[in-house]
Formats: structure tokens, sequence, C-alpha cells
């Protein structure tokens, strides 16, 4: 009964001990945005301020401004060929190049059918992932031919963050975190333990809940602490296994070291 019993804790270890994910801070710099949006192909910091898109690049600072659109809801800079930006309540999305000059710009209220857009993410080539409110249903929609690839099985909850890279669309709602791969098809549910917000990095992606954050390797259902001095978290985003955590003063960039 005794060997039994060892044998049960040996195999039970490795089931349940959950490691801490390490950080080394890298560099912080003095930085006035209302939210981060990523990093563009000049390793340029793209953030959001006073209702414009901006990059501070060494040959000056760059902008994109639609005042007619109202407010910007989000935007996405894993592309940074193609950054998009979100604007909710007049139901557009504006796609931008690395210069932040216009490519086009998606007026969902002038398509048919109609589409009441809540949550927008990067796609493969000339499409974008859209969170439709009316039938939700997520869909992986082209722009250039105004057409949808994809479509998921409705999803009946409120959808809290969307992310997603060129394969892969991660779907977080009040109770569940949803992956989809570019088909459509679901590969995996699993419980949201409080999660508030999510980014997306080579295919691992950094939960947010409360003021800590949690990291999820591909293909595993276990989050891992990831340790951190004691900052606010008001924004963050990751890159290439380098996380940028913005504390409404300071942007802090910590590599992460999955020992």
């Amino acid at each position: 009964m005794k060997y039994i019993t060892y044998i049960f804790i040996f195999i039970s270890i490795p089931l349940f001990s959950q490691n801490n994910i390490n950080t080394k801070l890298i560099i912080k710099t003095q930085l006035r945005a209302n939210d981060i949006v990523g990093i563009d192909n000049f390793n340029d910091v793209v953030y959001i301020q006073n209702n414009s898109l901006e990059i501070n690049r060494t040959t000056g600072k760059i902008n994109y401004n639609n005042a007619q659109l109202g407010e910007i809801t989000s935007a996405n800079a894993f592309n940074p060929l193609k950054i998009n930006v979100f604007y909710k309540d007049f139901g557009t999305v504006v796609i931008l190049d690395n210069r932040l000059s216009e490519i086009t710009k998606i007026n969902f209220n002038t398509l048919r059918p109609f589409r009441n857009i809540s949550h927008i993410s990067t796609g493969n080539d000339n499409t974008i992932w859209c969170f439709n409110q009316d039938n939700q249903q997520l869909e992986l929609f082209d722009y250039r031919t105004n057409t949808t690839r994809v479509k998921t099985l409705p999803i009946n909850e409120n959808v809290v963050a969307i992310t997603s890279n060129y394969n892969t669309c991660w779907l977080l709602t009040e109770r569940y975190l949803y992956v989809y791969n570019y088909f459509g098809s679901l590969l995996k549910k699993m419980k949201n333990n409080g999660y508030t917000s999510l980014r997306e990095s080579n295919g691992n992606i950094v939960l947010k809940k409360d003021n800590s954050l949690f990291y999820l390797k591909n293909n595993t259902e276990n989050t891992i602490p990831i340790e951190l001095p004691n900052l606010l978290i008001n924004r963050f985003f990751v890159t290439n296994e380098t996380l940028y955590i913005y504390d409404d003063e300071f942007l802090h960039q910590y590599q992460l070291i999955n020992e």
C-alpha cells in the first residue's frame, strides 16, 4: 500500500506543480499614452494618445487621426504593414500601412448583411477577425472582397477580449477562453478563471487577472504566474518573448525567462 501511495505522489507532482515565469528588466522609458498598441517593423512603440494613433521614430513623430469616426475603440499592430484601427461607434475599421497612411476603410454599416461588430483582430492575408454581436458569431472577414471566409458557431456569452495571429484566434468571454483556427474550427475551450485581457506571442498567450499576469504556453491548459515587481499594469503586450508593461508613466520592457 505504501508503494502505491509513493507512486501516486510521484506521478502527481509534475501534474500539479507550477513553476513561475521569471522576468528580467531590459529597460524602462517614460511615455505618455492612453493605450499601448504594439511594436512596428522599426521596433518603435505604436500607441494611442488623445484619440490619435502615434509612433515616435528617430525621423520624427507620425500619427493618424480621424475625428469624424469618433473615439478609437482598439488598434492592432500584429502586422505592422497592415495596422488596423477600430471605431466601434461608427462600425468602421481603418487599415493603415507602416507610415500610418490609409490602405482601406471598412464601413460595416454600409455592407449587407448588416454586422454589429464589437471586437476585431488581425487575420491572415486581407482579413480581420470580427465578432458580430447580433448573431453572436466570430467571423473571418475578407475586406478586399467584402465577404466572410469562415464563421464559427454562435457563442452566447459576453466577449471580454480578442487576440490573434495569422493562423489562430483567441476569444475571451466572461466564462471561457475559445481557441479557433483560420477555418473557424474550435481547437480548445478553457474556463476563464477571472481573466480580463490577453495578448499573443508565437502561439503563446499572456492573460491578465487583477494586477497580475499569467503565461499560457501553446498546446497546454495550465496558466503559469509571471513573476513581476510591484507595479501598476495598466496596459501590456508581448512580442517575441518580450513583455511590455505600461504603468501610466513608464513603459517597462521585460525579458520572459521560461526555465
